[in-house]
């Protein structure tokens, strides 16, 4: 979606400052909020692209005066509530927590670290048919769709290059709502100055990862 999580290549936001010497954390309740995210995918009650466009949808004023962490929570509340998991009573202490059910059991302390190390994959063994080829000159559709895309605004409508096709994966333009539309994933190069014109560098080129339904043939 537009949204103002989208901010690759916009003007206006000043340089991008990174903290010396950052901390993983900056406070035990980030750490908090990192574990329970952890905790509730373990459960199997929403998808990792779920999680993303529920973020998408803070409250843009909010979005950008919020940290990475309050932003992590605010997107879980939201979709742990559109899922009936929690309710805004028992959020406020109103009435105590009701039990729910999910489609996995609660991730055991011991079973932590074998969960994370393993980490998720999500390519799959079939997809709809490949529309393009190693090689082939490809547009980033224009498109502005109202709910979750992995293609970025800065990108839609230009021309590129495909250089990987990595197989058949989880589309997460679908995904985020639930539908299940495997399609192959592709490496993208585009050059800096077909993106940005004269403010881009001659020599220097972005390489995004797109889906079959973010492109199109020239």
């Amino acid at each position: 979606m537009d949204g103002v999580h989208d901010m690759g290549g916009m003007h206006g936001m000043g340089p991008v400052t990174q903290e010396e010497k950052e901390p993983v954390f900056h406070g035990d309740w980030e750490k908090r909020i990192f574990a329970i995210n952890n905790a509730i995918s373990a459960l199997g009650v929403r998808n990792i692209d779920e999680s993303r466009h529920a973020r998408e949808r803070m409250n843009p004023g909010k979005y950008l005066s919020s940290s990475y962490y309050e932003i992590w929570l605010d997107g879980l509340v939201r979709v742990l509530s559109e899922k009936g998991l929690i309710s805004e009573a028992e959020l406020e202490g109103v009435v105590a927590p009701k039990p729910v059910s999910t489609p996995r059991p609660a991730l055991k302390a011991e079973d932590v670290d074998a969960v994370m190390d393993k980490g998720a994959t999500y390519v799959t063994a079939e997809g709809k048919a490949p529309s393009f080829r190693i090689g082939q000159e490809v547009r980033a559709r224009n498109i502005h769709p109202a709910g979750h895309t992995r293609l970025p605004r800065y990108a839609r409508g230009h021309k590129g290059v495909i250089v990987a096709d990595y197989g058949p994966h989880v589309f997460p333009d679908a995904s985020a709502h639930g539908k299940d539309a495997p399609q192959h994933l592709y490496n993208v190069k585009f050059a800096s100055t077909e993106l940005w014109g004269r403010d881009g560098t001659e020599g220097d080129f972005i390489y995004i990862d797109l889906w079959d339904d973010h492109l199109e043939a020239l």
